[in-house]
């Protein structure tokens, strides 16, 4: 990825920030949002998101930038979360897992659900939650997890979703990013 020098300016609720516009593809640039570190941010999303949030026994949240958001929500909403892992520690057994291509990686990855977090998924309505939606490669991946616990999808959120915003009709979304192909 290369940084071109531009920003992409957002508001959430009453805050603004601005995002560092990267390169991802030849002729693909996007305007990243990192929230980690960004307390504030964190916790307008948090309160906006947990006002529209459909009925859940769980949240379901990407690690890594995703994580304090999912936290957040979970204080706002009283719902508890897991963690969906992209690396599978020694420690994890008995996992749920499956594999998808991350833009910002652009490479195969594989999502792991700890078997201690199974039983909280098991059977549940899960509310899938991320930062960004981008080519809704994650988003894919958790809900083939859900599926793989015999859940059910409760509802789906991101902070921002990007690029056509017809492609998103059933994720509830603080705003859109769009794709500069300048």
């Amino acid at each position: 990825m290369s940084y071109d020098g531009r920003f992409h300016t957002v508001q959430i609720d009453t805050i603004t920030r601005q995002l560092p516009i990267f390169q991802v593809a030849p002729g693909v640039k996007i305007a990243i949002f990192n929230m980690l570190g960004d307390r504030e941010a964190v916790e307008k999303s948090a309160q906006q998101l947990a006002q529209a949030a459909p009925a859940a026994d769980v949240i379901l949240v990407p690690e890594v930038k995703a994580v304090t958001l999912g936290h957040a929500l979970s204080v706002h909403t009283g719902i508890p979360y897991i963690v969906v892992r992209k690396v599978r520690k020694p420690y994890m057994v008995d996992c749920l897992e499956t594999e998808v291509v991350s833009i910002t990686t652009g490479k195969p990855q594989t999502l792991y659900v700890d078997g201690k977090d199974r039983v909280l998924l098991a059977g549940k309505r899960a509310l899938l939650v991320d930062d960004v939606i981008s080519t809704g490669s994650t988003l894919r991946g958790l809900r083939q997890l859900v599926a793989a616990a015999g859940a059910t999808i409760a509802g789906e959120m991101a902070v921002f979703t990007e690029g056509d915003e017809s492609r998103w009709p059933d994720v509830i979304a603080l705003g859109n990013l769009p794709i500069f192909t300048d």
